[in-house]
């Protein structure tokens, strides 16, 4: 999970992959009536939160007042809690333990700009506590909503994928140090790798593994 006070650690090929999503939807973000939607999903350690903190921060120089909304504030149980369900019961691991529709109605009720801020769940790690925060909303006209599951959202005007599976992710899950590489942890990769892998065809565009983006003509 990415929770509240994770420092980023964010390398060139997430800049690179930020940059070609950006200059795919620039165009369409700018014209939307409304306020535009980006769900960016992925398996764990595939650089989520790197690359939207870097779409974000492109958007933002271009002119564009973006909002990050983080999937795993939405989860049923507090982080720790919830390890320690997985631990107890393998099954609990999945679309499952994360309020989705929750979250989709909270994007719907974002989209609309007559909308001026937004009470959403906040997760903490240390004090493995939920509690909730009000976010503004004024003048906001990119929305990126990044998760695992983040492409199965409805409420969503693009969704990207980025297309690396966990045994291309377990580096960088090492690197940021709060992964446990163990059996189970593999296991619970595994688990979610059958439910995320899914997600891929649901997407927009593509984030390669070369970094470079490509769009999905349906």
């Amino acid at each position: 999970m990415n929770m509240k006070g994770d420092i980023l650690k964010i390398k060139p090929h997430h800049t690179a992959a930020a940059r070609a999503v950006y200059d795919l939807l620039a165009s369409e973000i700018k014209k939307a009536p409304g306020r535009f939607v980006v769900a960016l999903g992925g398996e764990s350690g595939a650089g989520k939160s790197e690359t939207a903190a870097e779409l974000a921060r492109l958007a933002r120089e271009d002119g564009v007042q973006t909002l990050i909304i983080q999937q795993d504030d939405y989860f049923t149980l507090p982080p720790k809690t919830n390890h320690r369900k997985r631990l107890e019961d393998l099954a609990w691991a999945g679309p499952g333990e994360v309020r989705l529709g929750l979250l989709d109605e909270h994007l719907a009720r974002a989209r609309d700009p007559a909308v001026g801020e937004l009470v959403k769940p906040l997760s903490l790690f240390e004090e493995d506590k939920l509690t909730t925060e009000t976010v503004p909303l004024r003048g906001v006209k990119l929305i990126i909503v990044e998760g695992t599951y983040a492409t199965s959202l409805e409420h969503v005007d693009r969704g990207v994928f980025i297309d690396r599976d966990f045994d291309a992710t377990r580096e960088a899950r090492a690197e940021r140090g709060r992964d446990v590489l163990d059996d189970f942890s593999e296991r619970i990769l595994a688990r979610e790798h059958a439910f995320i892998s899914k997600l891929k065809d649901k997407a927009d565009v593509i984030i390669n593994e070369d970094y470079s983006a490509t769009a999905v003509r349906r």
